[in-house]
């Protein structure tokens, strides 16, 4: 007749244990800084010098979890038409037929589809770029540069850097390849702040 009160303690204490287990952090909503984030490619134009051009001022949005990095996502979308070369001419070859040959509202984006954590503050960021109407799978190389209190919004900001290498006819973009490089070398800076 004994057995029956430690049946029930058990149960209970099982009951007990589960509520007093912490609570797993969700992952947290963030939009990017369009004012703070670039994005940077350059290629080596016939071996003689490297050119540069430039994407900032664009949308896009983080999932962020801190307590499980591997968890969390990123989206970014910009027109192409936004790119900045320095030099108008490149810029109207960029968009022309040899190129882009872009509409008004044709779009570069990115969507992350895994995250691979490689150290404390780095990570493997897989994800789908879609470029000049073609869709490929690339690897971003990572880093959290700063997480904490913006000084002046007083609200959580992050701070992340990223490298990866594209290849231009992958995207259908080769003209003028290997004498212009097919890679193209792609850095990226970005802050991000929680989402209201």
């Amino acid at each position: 007749m004994q057995e029956f009160p430690l049946i029930r303690v058990a149960p209970l204490a099982l009951v007990a244990s589960l509520f007093a287990a912490p609570v797993l952090a969700a992952p947290e909503a963030y939009v990017l800084d369009p004012s703070h984030s670039q994005i940077l490619f350059s290629y080596n134009h016939l071996g003689f010098s490297t050119s540069y051009g430039l994407f900032s001022g664009f949308d896009g949005k983080i999932s962020y979890d801190a307590a499980a990095p591997a968890d969390s996502s990123v989206e970014v979308a910009f027109p192409v038409k936004s790119m900045l070369t320095g030099w108008q001419a490149r810029f109207d070859h960029f968009m022309s037929p040899d190129f882009f040959d872009a509409a008004d509202d044709e779009m570069v984006s990115f969507k992350s589809t895994a995250i691979e954590v490689t150290g404390e503050k780095t990570a493997k960021i897989t994800g789908e770029l879609t470029l000049n109407g073609v869709t490929k799978p690339v690897v971003i190389d990572a880093a959290l540069t700063q997480a904490m209190e913006h000084p002046m919004e007083k609200k959580p900001w992050l701070g992340f850097t990223g490298a990866t290498v594209v290849k231009r006819s992958d995207f259908n973009l080769g003209m003028f390849a290997p004498y212009v490089s097919d890679e193209v070398t792609v850095q990226i800076s970005i802050e991000a702040m929680k989402a209201e």
